[in-house]
């Protein structure tokens, strides 16, 4: 997309694209607001070590959109948006920098709600609360859902079974052979669900350290990072970084299954027609792992947070996930544009319903 903004933009019907620097602090990133029909855009703030600047802005974009999706999908009445931070999150957090990135986020006045993600803490969002009050993702003690990944982990627990339904005729996982790409804060508690159910888990992740210690806890084999995909299994389970479905890695996949919590796993539209084709199911990225989501907006319903009913909405990501089957079976799609379609159909319902009130208020 480089050099290509606009085309993106419009191809993709974006609303708006922001940056912000602060010498200072070394702030440098990107907003991205995809669409507010369902309500402010909503996203995650991400830091991260991108290669270039055209990484971290498509990186923004292809998040944003895809929260535009994950709400709509979900019955969650937010739009899509995402922020980004270049820079090492090891290196070069302080104080000043994410009080200056609230401060950014003020200025847009609700127009984008930020919260956390890959590269920031719940302790980061409370420094950006300090600067202003749009930010989602908080301790429990500020009124937050606190701590998400369990609960990402927890969707993506149902997205597989309801998948394995489908493809294994039962949604046991015991003695399922499965591979985990990624035990970090989510794949670490979705390891400890599947291993609850006794699945024969294989994991693979960056840090040595991390994954045989998981692998000591919960009894998983390990194998690298580079051949994970590529096992005999029966679910492959992305929940690192995005892109893992490519033109290399899908020649090279023997899973009848991919369902994991990476954001953008296909690394391009192609490679959801490519997994239909070979008669692998694909649990659309921003259905699985929405769980983290529907958790911790729970607080901006009526009444404020309500634990067992943000648990009860995260296990209907089963449900969701077995309608979308249908929606591909009946209509001859692949289960990626099966769920496009069901958030299309619901943010066109919803933005139908805004308009007939705004021209009742009109005569009223």
């Amino acid at each position: 997309m480089e050099g290509k903004i606009y085309e993106y933009l419009e191809k993709y019907n974006y609303e708006n694209l922001f940056f912000f620097n602060d010498n200072e602090t070394g702030l440098k990133g990107v907003v991205c607001i995809h669409d507010t029909t369902l309500g402010p855009a909503t996203g995650g703030l991400r830091m991260w070590t991108y290669q270039n600047e055209w990484d971290a802005i498509e990186d923004s974009l292809r998040l944003g959109r895809g929260m535009t999706y994950k709400y709509a999908a979900a019955g969650v009445d937010l739009g899509g948006g995402k922020a980004v931070i270049i820079g090492d999150p090891k290196k070069q957090k302080s104080e000043a920098l994410f009080r200056t990135f609230g401060r950014f986020i003020n200025r847009l006045n609700g127009l984008y709600i930020t919260g956390q993600d890959v590269g920031t803490t719940l302790r980061d969002m409370e420094t950006i609360r300090s600067e202003t009050p749009y930010v989602v993702t908080l301790p429990r003690e500020f009124g937050g859902a606190g701590e998400i990944s369990p609960y990402t982990a927890l969707g993506v627990y149902q997205a597989i079974k309801a998948c394995a339904k489908e493809k294994l005729g039962t949604d046991s996982l015991k003695g399922v052979q499965i591979a985990v790409q990624g035990v970090g804060n989510v794949g670490y508690h979705l390891v400890k669900y599947l291993a609850q159910e006794r699945a024969n888990i294989t994991i693979a992740d960056i840090d040595d350290k991390r994954v045989k210690e998981v692998s000591e806890e919960f009894g998983t084999n390990i194998e690298s990072v580079e051949r994970i995909h590529a096992l005999d299994v029966d679910i492959y389970s992305p929940c690192a970084l995005g892109k893992v479905i490519n033109d290399r890695s899908i020649e090279e996949l023997k899973c009848s299954i991919v369902a994991g919590s990476a954001n953008n796993q296909l690394a391009e539209e192609k490679h959801g027609n490519f997994l239909d084709e070979l008669g692998i199911l694909y649990a659309p990225d921003y259905i699985a792992n929405a769980g983290g989501t529907i958790f911790d907006t729970d607080r901006i319903k009526p009444g404020g947070f309500n634990e067992q009913r943000g648990i009860n909405a995260v296990k209907r990501i089963y449900e969701t996930m077995t309608d979308l089957i249908h929606i591909s079976k009946t209509e001859n799609i692949p289960t990626y544009k099966a769920a496009d379609l069901f958030a299309e159909r619901r943010i066109e319902s919803v933005g139908k319903a805004k308009q007939l009130r705004k021209q009742v208020s009109i005569f009223n």
